[in-house]
């Protein structure tokens, strides 16, 4: 079959009344739903008008839209053996000819199983590929290498990780496809091996490496239908220390067929009561069929423990574009 595709899409239609229909104080412990909706606009220099997006309107991210976040644990007598994931939206996308379009997203949407060796998921996940294998963003206006372009956020496929006393070691064997799904001989293989454990030692180094045939989406649209080399090797690391965040990422190898280099460093500085502000700055730099840097920074305020605040100013050096967005995102549990 020469294509399969947007079967992501059909997958939340079915489900999404499903989720609606189980979202009532019922809920037990086993069950987490949340409320997900934001609004985004700014400003572009090349444009000259506003924007409704940070990125690009083809892309899933960042743009307005409102949806759920749903989680369930499985437990047995010796405890929790599995769990599932499913996040869902619907997104508006604006663009430049004043066309809009409402388009439903499947983001996270996986099963996962604990075994004696590993955990075990398959589904829409987190390819094992540097900085966006661990660093969930999907909210957050300043993007990492994936959502720039380089790798996907969230492939469809199988992996599985196990964690260690000194870090952890993910593979993952997915389509390479990003968010929709097609089968024309395109496969991406990742795996990732780290030092340290953020969430106990606050920090954490890793090592990378792709090997595939991957196709060049953003967002649903295919923008070339013929598979690409894709051959990556890369290092990410991360610290957190008081109110300081560093977090870092490389990749240099082959990516859709071009050489490629590209690497990003976001500081983070926490303050005010309880930490509630942030600001954020991150140069990134890539070289690939051409050559860009961005420099971005971002604001952010919980103003409260539902709604947060972000602003955000870029600087497109290949485009030479100016961008000022502001984004208000609710994420409430239910």
């Amino acid at each position: 079959m020469a294509r399969i595709c947007s079967i992501s899409k059909t997958v939340l239609l079915l489900i999404l009344p499903a989720m609606l229909a189980i979202s009532t104080p019922a809920l037990g412990d086993n069950h987490l739903l949340y409320f997900e909706a934001q609004g985004i606009a700014g400003y572009s220099s090349r444009q000259d008008k506003p924007i409704y997006y940070s990125m690009n309107p083809d892309a899933e991210m960042q743009k307005p839209s409102v949806g759920f976040d749903y989680l369930h644990r499985f437990s047995g007598e010796s405890g929790d053996w599995g769990s599932f994931g499913l996040q869902g939206r619907l997104a508006l996308s604006v663009y430049e000819n004043g066309t809009k379009r409402i388009e439903p997203q499947a983001y996270n949407a996986w099963f996962k199983v604990k075994t004696s060796l590993s955990d075990v998921w398959i589904g829409h996940n987190r390819p094992a590929l540097g900085l966006g294998s661990y660093f969930d963003s999907h909210p957050l206006i300043l993007r990492t290498l994936p959502i720039q372009g380089f790798g996907y956020d969230r492939d469809w496929g199988i992996g599985t990780y196990r964690d260690f006393s000194w870090g952890n070691l993910q593979l993952s064997a997915t389509t390479g496809t990003g968010m929709p799904i097609y089968f024309k001989g395109n496969y991406m293989l990742a795996a990732r091996v780290a030092y340290g454990v953020l969430n106990e030692d606050n920090y954490t180094l890793g090592f990378s490496a792709g090997y595939g045939r991957t196709l060049d989406t953003m967002g649903y649209k295919l923008r070339d239908s013929a598979p690409k080399n894709m051959r990556l090797g890369g290092a990410d690391f991360a610290f957190l220390r008081n109110n300081l965040e560093h977090r870092f990422d490389l990749f240099a190898g082959e990516w859709l067929d071009q050489d490629t280099v590209a690497l990003m460093y976001r500081f983070g500085f926490l303050f005010g009561p309880e930490q509630r502000m942030k600001i954020e700055v991150q140069p990134a730099y890539w070289r690939s069929g051409g050559e860009n840097w961005l420099l971005s920074s971002c604001f952010s305020a919980l103003v409260t423990p539902d709604l947060t605040l972000r602003t955000m100013y870029e600087y497109n050096h290949a485009e030479d574009d100016h961008r000022a967005i502001v984004q208000l995102y609710y994420y409430l549990p239910l």
